[in-house]
């Protein structure tokens, strides 16, 4: 966890969400495309400048559990202490942290399959954070492992090669506290109620969703892990490959604590909109930029009309947040 005790206020920002396509089994391609998307949506044209940056999961390699040993990079690091990027052996790490520089933009750099630098053995889903000056502030890695089977539509078991993380993560900006999360992380909700708990008014989880679980719970975990937390909540996906065995469904979105959704403002009246508030963004499936602009007035209404934050009993059932925020 890279965050202060007190989480910074909420200000006013601008996130900008990389639904990245083009990814191929030749990572010599995939990082130098992943490096022009992110330049790209920094020059925005039109609207306000990003103040972060967000690529999907598993943004260097294709998706799949026969390619995560052959595209691992060893990472090797450790939360509270200096990390030195010109010595990583990451490539993608070094990448990244050099388009965060150039562009002096905070980046959450998706995820990309990590090999623990301690014990060679062991792969985990791993997503890193950089600040404008290009350093590695924080990563996640992914802690509950996709394993599903659904009958006739699809199996996949990441557990075939990775192994959990163990470590909730957020880190601060100087207009938000972030949580951390990637994916099939989304589904537990106890991850974002602590993240919420622990002060962070934004949460954002690269994601990579399928033609199967998207089109059936993609937007409705959005609003749900929004509403529930009064939290803004993002998820960031790559986009659609027909060439590639997994299909990402995309619709790469933003939801604030009281819209619905950015769907539901698409289908709104202009005077409607207006009338609601900011209008928050959904991208299609193929591979695009979608920008949303944070409104703290949204958040903080949202607490402060449906104070839900002060009047849980936890004289009633227990706070499961409060172990795992004395251990933070």
């Amino acid at each position: 966890m890279a965050a202060s005790t007190e989480p910074p206020s909420l200000k006013p920002f601008t996130i900008a969400l990389v639904q990245l396509g083009q990814v191929t089994s030749d990572k010599s391609k995939n990082l130098p495309h992943a490096r022009e998307m992110i330049l790209k949506a920094a020059s925005r044209e039109g609207g306000r400048k990003p103040d972060l940056i967000v690529l999907p999961e598993c943004f260097n390699s294709p998706y799949g559990v026969m390619h995560f040993l052959l595209y691992a990079e060893t990472i090797g690091f450790t939360s509270g202490q200096p990390y030195d990027i010109k010595t990583s052996q990451s490539e993608t790490v070094k990448m990244l942290s050099g388009a965060a520089k150039e562009t002096g933009i905070w980046l959450i750099g998706g995820s990309i399959p990590e090999r623990d630098a301690s014990d060679g053995s062991k792969l985990y889903n791993t997503c890193t954070v950089y600040s404008p000056q290009g350093e590695l502030v924080t990563i996640h890695r992914k802690i509950h492992l996709f394993d599903i089977d659904i009958p006739g539509k699809i199996t996949f078991k990441e557990s075939e090669t990775l192994t959990g993380g163990s470590t909730m993560n957020m880190f601060d900006t100087p207009f938000a506290r972030i949580g951390l999360g990637i994916c099939y992380d989304v589904r537990f909700p106890e991850l974002a109620m602590i993240a919420a708990r622990s002060g962070c008014q934004v949460i954002i989880y690269p994601a990579a969703f399928n033609m199967i679980t998207g089109p059936l719970h993609w937007e409705t975990l959005h609003r749900a892990r929004a509403v529930d937390n009064q939290a803004f909540m993002s998820m960031c996906s790559p986009a659609r490959d027909s060439v590639e065995g997994y299909q990402a469904y995309g619709h790469s979105m933003v939801v604030d604590p009281m819209q619905v959704s950015s769907l539901s403002h698409r289908l709104c009246s202009k005077e409607s909109m207006n009338r609601r508030g900011t209008v928050l963004t959904q991208a299609g499936h193929l591979e695009e930029v979608v920008y949303a602009d944070i409104d703290p007035a949204t958040f903080h209404s949202a607490r402060t009309g449906i104070p839900v934050t002060t009047q849980r009993r936890f004289d009633v059932y227990p706070d499961v947040s409060r172990e795992a925020r004395a251990v933070m």
